[in-house]
């Protein structure tokens, strides 16, 4: 099927001036992916041009050199253009992700930016800043929710014990939380014929699931196995990597831009540019949407619960108090922001993470490492989360968000078009 796709992707493209311009940030995106490993995190277009970039190996600085041409060779608007809302987002979308690929560049070659400079360099998008009295407010609240005595970190890691999935059901657990996801998102959403994924499990990775989209609306999702599995991943982990989340983005992208419009561009995936934000903040809020409030409770103490042999008889109580727990997602961010900016070290960064995101000592080090790899990309999951919720509830109003979440995901937009 990959192979299909790549002759459909290699048919020729229409001769136009923003086309061209595709064609040659596609080929710089993926020549940078031979001096990082972690750049090009998807691609199905023209085979050849991959084979091409792996033979040149170009060089930092001439692939910063074209790309600074490329952005001036980006022809204005037209009349058309304006028209066609598409078609304008198109050309400030190809601009920003000319300038994200420009500082990933710099950052290869040495260049040394904040925590702050780097995501809004990145990403379009700066996070905000909280100081430990935040979280410390937030820790009261969770210890007067939490059952028994003590610190509230050892108290919230106890508790939660309760709830791991077994390994042996994980899969079964799973397989049940995507169709479940699958579902709810095609009582909303029109999904292209022949989509599916594939789920593997592996190890010894510093993410807990990732989403390969491999073109022909097909993915490979993994899911990391290094730590125990609670029962509340099974939904995040479906919904995020899968249906309504990494899964159908990158499948709609593909049938709304690479083959309807011929959008070549949408064939590579830059993982170190605004695009993510999009794809993480996204597959975020596709979780509440597909589950809203009580509806997640009620399918999972009914189907999920079940499944991995838990009591079903908490799972009230479990969602107040991971309700109240994730409230300290940006604790993530300010570990990040320090560590990154050398204020404080590894060590100093695991201790932040286990104190205010209430993480075993085992997953804030996976963190870090994390932290180490993929640096302001953190920002992208909780603040991108916030942004496309304020958007799809500001547009959508009082109407069908799923609509304007659809739209989004099958759109160029960028993070600073979301306000």
């Amino acid at each position: 099927m990959i192979l299909a796709v790549l002759a459909v992707a290699a048919q020729p493209i229409p001769s136009t001036p923003m086309n061209t311009i595709a064609e040659r940030y596609v080929k710089l995106v993926l020549a940078l992916g031979q001096h990082d490993a972690d750049y090009v995190d998807a691609f199905y277009g023209p085979a050849g041009w991959k084979t091409e970039a792996e033979r040149r190996k170009v060089p930092l600085r001439d692939i910063d050199a074209a790309a600074e041409r490329l952005i001036a060779d980006i022809p204005a608007s037209t009349d058309a253009d304006r028209r066609d809302e598409l078609a304008s987002l198109r050309r400030d979308y190809l601009k920003r992700q000319l300038e994200a690929l420009r500082t990933r560049v710099k950052m290869l070659e040495g260049a040394k930016l904040t925590f702050d400079q780097e995501s809004k360099a990145l990403y379009d998008a700066v996070a905000p800043h909280h100081p430990e009295e935040y979280f410390r407010a937030l820790l009261e609240d969770l210890d007067a929710a939490l059952p028994g005595k003590g610190a509230v970190t050892e108290r919230y890691e106890s508790y939660r014990q309760r709830f791991v999935i077994p390994r042996e059901k994980l899969d079964a657990v799973f397989q049940t939380a995507i169709a479940g996801c699958r579902a709810r998102t095609l009582e909303h959403m029109a999904l292209p014929d022949g989509e599916s994924f594939t789920v593997e499990y592996v190890n010894n990775k510093s993410w807990s699931g990732y989403n390969w989209y491999q073109g022909g609306y097909r993915s490979v999702i993994q899911v990391n196995t290094d730590l125990p599995i609670f029962i509340d991943r099974a939904i995040d982990l479906a919904c995020h990597e899968g249906y309504p989340g990494h899964h159908v983005y990158n499948s709609l992208l593909e049938k709304t831009l690479v083959r309807e419009r011929g959008w070549i561009e949408f064939s590579v995936y830059a993982l170190f540019s605004p695009q993510s934000l999009i794809a993480e903040g996204s597959a975020n809020y596709g979780i509440d949407l597909a589950f809203p409030g009580k509806e997640r409770v009620e399918y999972e103490s009914r189907e999920l619960f079940p499944v991995a042999g838990l009591d079903a008889g908490g799972a009230a109580q479990y969602y107040a108090i991971f309700e109240l727990a994730s409230k300290l997602a940006y604790a993530g961010n300010e570990a990040a922001r320090r560590y990154l900016d050398g204020v404080i070290g590894a060590d100093a960064a695991v201790e932040w993470l286990v104190t205010y995101a209430l993480m075993a000592p085992e997953r804030a080090r996976q963190r870090v490492r994390f932290f180490d790899q993929y640096r302001s990309y953190v920002i992208n999951y909780n603040l991108g989360k916030d942004l496309v919720g304020a958007y799809v509830e500001r547009v959508g109003g009082g109407g069908d968000r799923w609509a304007v979440f659809a739209d989004l995901l099958a759109s160029p937009r960028l993070p600073s078009a979301l306000a």
